[in-house]
Formats: structure tokens, sequence, C-alpha cells
């Protein structure tokens, strides 16, 4: 008799272990959909901003054709946006098209027809609200990112997530912190 109770307490016991690990795999499973699926929100808005530069530089080139190297530095930046793989490079990319960006509209200022554009004020606001997107998608990815990561490192999943073929993600970061420091201005 003291066997069988020794027999059920050992299989309660595993019983209770495979129902944690299948729990604990299917919440990690679906917290690297759901980082997978922010990041390609985020791809979403980068491809959306760079296929809208291409408008507003033409529209400013007609005011401001002497600005040449201010048009190099935003299709430099472009295609560096464009061209990323990654958060890390993501980044670097974001901090240039940052940096870029304030120097377009700085440009732009010193054109009051320009400011006066329908078509520019329209590129510029669509800018605008891409931007906000990005920084939307960028916190609900870093969201994510920050939950698998902290599901991956607590005990007693570290024990065993990474066997699973669950690693930690890299948080979207912009690397020139000062480039974000003080967003694009846009003025009507």
């Amino acid at each position: 008799m003291e066997w069988l109770i020794a027999v059920i307490i050992v299989v309660a016991l595993v019983l209770i272990a495979g129902i944690y690990l299948w729990a604990t795999y299917n919440s990690l499973v679906q917290l690297n959909v759901r980082v997978d699926e922010a990041w390609s929100d985020i791809t979403v808005q980068l491809k959306r901003r760079a296929d809208l530069l291409p408008n507003l530089i033409e529209t400013v080139k007609g005011y401001a054709a002497h600005e040449k190297a201010v048009f190099e530095n935003v299709t430099r930046a472009r295609a560096e946006t464009l061209s990323a793989s990654g958060p890390a490079e993501a980044g670097v990319a974001e901090g240039h098209m940052q940096q870029a960006l304030k120097s377009l509209f700085a440009v732009a200022e010193a054109y009051p027809q320009l400011q006066a554009s329908q078509n520019f004020l329209q590129l510029q606001q669509s800018i605008v609200d891409t931007e906000d997107k990005v920084q939307a998608s960028r916190r609900f990815y870093n969201g994510g990112v920050r939950e698998l990561n902290t599901k991956i490192k607590v005990f007693p999943n570290n024990m065993f997530a990474r066997n699973l073929g669950f690693h930690e993600r890299e948080f979207f970061e912009v690397i020139d912190g000062a480039a974000i420091s003080e967003p694009p201005r846009v003025q009507f």
C-alpha cells in the first residue's frame, strides 16, 4: 500500500510538472508571436514613411533645388531604413532618419511659398502621422520584448526556455539618443 501512495505522489508530481511545462511553453510561443507581429508593425510604418519621402523631397526640391546635401542625406537615411534587418540596425537607421528629417524641415522653413503649398502640407502631415505610428509600434514591440525576455529569465523558466528554442530579443532603441531628443519641428 505504501508503494501505491509513493507511485501516486510521483505521478502527480510528473503531471504537475508536465502541465507547468505545457502552459509555460504555450505562453512563450504566444509572446514570441506577439513580438514578431509587433516587429512587423514597425517595418510596415518604416516602409510607409520611406514611401512618402520621395514625394516630400520632390516637393521641397522644386523650391530649394540648391540644398543637394540635405536631399542626399534624406535619400541615404531612407535606404538605410529600408535595408535594416533587425532592431539594432533599425535603431541606428532611425537616428540617421530623424537627423535627415530635421534638416529637411529646417530647409522647408526657409521657403514661405513652400510652407503655403497644399501638397507640401499634406505630405508633412502624413510624415508626422507616420512618426506617431512608428513611436506607438516601437512601444508595443518593446513591451512585448520586455514580457518575453522576463518570462525567459525568471526561475524556473530559465532552466529550460533556451533548450526549447526561446531566446531573448533585442529592444528597438535609437542608438543616437540626441537624434530623437527633439523631434522634427513641423510648423503649419
